[in-house]
């Protein structure tokens, strides 16, 4: 394993556990849907561990160029979910929650992205892929489909909450991709 791959996968380490720290300052609420709980770090956690045990060096790229490209695309990606949640506060939650007194946030990068978490959660697994172990692709593909079905539950229970002010938000934004999708 290069340093590279070390710093990445001590860089998630960092960001999980960090992540459910500032859980605990969120606003209370309760989950309508326990399906899944906690399943978006497990589909990465497992998939790491038994890549790194299996094949330690398995699906790495020796380009520099990708692996550089690949580096910037995991820093962006969780400086944007870092962003998005700070942005949030006491807003924020486990995926398909709803919260004590919700507010829409459409500030910060919820003025481009509806669901900028999952944007940069995505983005950085895509960069890990690229700059550690092609690997990495699994979970992003898993975590594809469970962020587009994780924000299709939410922004029904947005619709709910927010009638008018979250159809006019939702016309203006993409769901996940800027100026995409």
């Amino acid at each position: 394993m290069t340093t590279l791959h070390t710093v990445i996968y001590v860089t998630w380490a960092v960001f999980w556990v960090s992540w459910v720290i500032a859980a605990v300052s969120a606003k209370p609420g309760s989950r309508r849907d326990l399906r899944g709980r906690g399943s978006t770090f497990a589909i990465l956690a497992i998939t790491f561990i038994v890549v790194r045990a299996v094949h330690p060096g398995a699906g790495s790229l020796t380009n520099v160029p990708v692996a550089v490209l690949g580096t910037a695309l995991f820093l962006g990606g969780l400086a944007l979910a870092v962003w998005a949640r700070v942005h949030l506060g006491r807003n924020w939650g486990m995926p398909m929650t709803t919260k004590d007194e919700p507010e829409l946030v459409t500030s910060g990068p919820y003025s481009r992205i509806r669901h900028p978490v999952y944007s940069g959660i995505l983005l950085a697994v895509l960069g890990t892929a690229l700059a550690a172990s092609l690997y990495a692709l699994i979970p992003f593909g898993a975590l594809t489909v469970r962020f587009v079905y994780s924000a299709r539950v939410e922004e029904q229970t947005m619709q709910r909450e927010f009638p008018d002010a979250y159809a006019s938000y939702r016309a203006r934004t993409k769901m996940l991709i800027p100026f995409l999708v």
